[in-house]
Parts: C-alpha cells; sequence; structure tokens
C-alpha cells in the first residue's frame, strides 16, 4: 500500500530538485470591490445576526464562501429559495431589473454588494438603450454578471463573446450601435473584438471610460511583467472566476506555462519539473491565505528563496451601503 506513495513522494521531490525560487508578484488577490463585498456580507451578519441569504455566490470563491457559510450566510441562486420578508444581499457581479422587482415582491430587504465598476456598465446600458442603440456586450453569455447587464436592456443587447462573432453579427441599425464589457475579460482578447467592431460599425459607441475593471488590468499587467522572470506561473482561482481565467490566458499568450489551482491541494507536481522559479498570482477574489499556503507547500520540501515584485500600487477602497455603514 505504501509503494504508490513512495513513487509520488520520489516524483515530486524530482520535479522541486531544481526550483530556486518562487516570485509573488504584486497586485494580486482581493480587488476593492470583492473587499467591499465580503465585508458587506460580514458587517450584516455582525449588524443583523443569521441567518443572512446571499444571491448567488458573494464572490467566486468556494473558501471565502464556505468562511461566510460559517458565519450565518445562505448562499442561494433563486430568490425563491429566500423567506418572504426576510434580508438578502446581491452579489458582487449584480443582478438585473427583473431580481429587483422580485425581491421588492416578495418583501425583501435588499443589501446590494454589486461592484461599482460593474454597476456603471449597467448605468451605461440603460443609457445607450434610450438612446435606441443595438448594444454589444463583449463577454461570457452565460457569465452572471453578462446576465445581469443584458437584463437592464434586454431587448438592445447582443452578447459577443469572440472576434468570429464579431465578424459574423449583423443588425439592422448599423449607425445607431454601441459597446460595452464584461469587466473581467482579457485586455487584449477585448480589444482586438472592439477593433473588428469598431471596423465593421464605424458609427459604433463606447463607455467614456473602459469598463475592464482596474483590478483586472493591473492583474494582467502584473502577470505580463511576470512572465520576465517566470518558468512557469501558477494562478490561484477558483475555475468559474473569470479574471482568474483570464491571468492564466495571458501568461499562456506570452509562452509561459501557467495553471490555475483553487489552492495547494490541487498543485499538480508535474506542473513544476524542470523549473527554477515559479511565479505566483491571484485572481481578484482569492484570498491571500491561500496564496501563502501556497508558497509554503512550494517551499516545505526545497531551499528557495521568494521574492516579491510590484508593478503598480493599488490604493482604491469604495464605501459601504449606507444601512451597515454607521
Amino acid at each position: 500500500m505504501r509503494e504508490p506513495d513512495l513513487a509520488q513522494e520520489m516524483e515530486r521531490q524530482y520535479s522541486t530538485q531544481s526550483l530556486q525560487e518562487i516570485i509573488l508578484v504584486r497586485p494580486r488577490g482581493f480587488c476593492a470591490g470583492v473587499e467591499r463585498a465580503i465585508t458587506i456580507v460580514e458587517e450584516a451578519l455582525r449588524k443583523f445576526g443569521g441567518p443572512i441569504y446571499v444571491k448567488h455566490a458573494i464572490v467566486h470563491n468556494r473558501q471565502v464562501v464556505e468562511r461566510l457559510e460559517t458565519l450565518g450566510a445562505v448562499f442561494v441562486e433563486n430568490l425563491d429559495d429566500v423567506p418572504r420578508g426576510a434580508r438578502v444581499i446581491f452579489s458582487a457581479h449584480g443582478v438585473s431589473p427583473d431580481v429587483r422587482q422580485q425581491a421588492m415582491q416578495r418583501g425583501l430587504d435588499v443589501v446590494d454588494a454589486t461592484c461599482p465598476l460593474v454597476t456603471k456598465v449597467h448605468v451605461e446600458a440603460r443609457r445607450f438603450a434610450k438612446e435606441d442603440r443595438t448594444i454589444f456586450l463583449i463577454g461570457h453569455d452565460d457569465h452572471v454578471e453578462v446576465i445581469g447587464t443584458r437584463g437592464e436592456a434586454p431587448g438592445h443587447i447582443v452578447v459577443i463573446e469572440t472576434v468570429e462573432a464579431a465578424e459574423r453579427v449583423e443588425v439592422s441599425n448599423a449607425d445607431r450601435v454601441a459597446y460595452l464589457t464584461q469587466t473581467t475579460l482579457s485586455i487584449d482578447d477585448t480589444r482586438a473584438i472592439v477593433e473588428v467592431l469598431q471596423r465593421r460599425f464605424p458609427a459604433v459607441k463606447g463607455p467614456g471610460k473602459d469598463d475592464i475593471c482596474y483590478a483586472t488590468q493591473n492583474r494582467q499587467n502584473a502577470v505580463q511583467a511576470l512572465t520576465d522572470h517566470a518558468d512557469v506561473i501558477l494562478v490561484v482561482g477558483s475555475s468559474n472566476s473569470s479574471n482568474s481565467n483570464r491571468l492564466v490566458e495571458v501568461a499562456q499568450a506570452r509562452g509561459i506555462p501557467a495553471y490555475l489551482l483553487e489552492s495547494h491541494h490541487e498543485l499538480n507536481d508535474g506542473w513544476l519539473a524542470g523549473a527554477r522559479r515559479i511565479g505566483v498570482t491571484a485572481g481578484a477574489s482569492a484570498p491571500e491565505e491561500v496564496v501563502q499556503n501556497l508558497v509554503a507547500h512550494l517551499s516545505r520540501q526545497s531551499h528557495v528563496s521568494v521574492r516579491e515584485i510590484e508593478v503598480i500600487e493599488e490604493n482604491v477602497s469604495f464605501p459601504l451601503p449606507g444601512v451597515l455603514s454607521g
């Protein structure tokens, strides 16, 4: 029974014997919107007690969700599962007007944890719809953020996921079109889609300021910088986290092997074979504790140095809703 364990340990030691350095990059991990959303749940539980219901995972991270569940949060996908008159928190990803209307009809006490940068996209969608424009919403059709944004102007929005889709899309009012984007996309991929839309629809209007959030941009820029230093990059984040998946893609696009893992328990030692320098970052909803556990795990059997590089300093914060700020 112990032979497989021994074989696995020998393979692990072989894969890490050349490891010399672990490089952590900043910024990484929680962004201001995620910090705010988590704090909203924590403060609501402290102020009002549990249970408090949360529409969808407050952020896309299992560890965060499980910790909040131990404090009294109950996560649901459907408001029908929330008792009438109960308190409910909308997740950082935002919801559609239909969901808000349903909450009102059920007499729910709503605390809104929608990221302000997602709210900005919702406002833009309503503005373009009032101008009677067809809106190209660049994003993933099944992502909860896109679902919420699409609900702001369902008769006006066409979701565009790829460059190929942008090349094929046809509208009847080509002179009255606009585009918006999901906040957690790859900057390069989004730029390519926008360029196609601008070529095919010269009159297309865009948002006053890029919709891709500052944290997504900063973390992608940090990974690009990290590719100059690392042989392999590990991205801490959940598989359903859009911004975490984009970090993997950014590294791979620059020719560096990159892998997504939710914690060190998911580490495949084969990923590290022959690597001397391992870069580590984290998606915007990944706790720093999980990053440090990964670093400790990588360092356990090898004498390696750990250094940190900072690409850009972040000092953004968002206020809590009035019901919790007092």
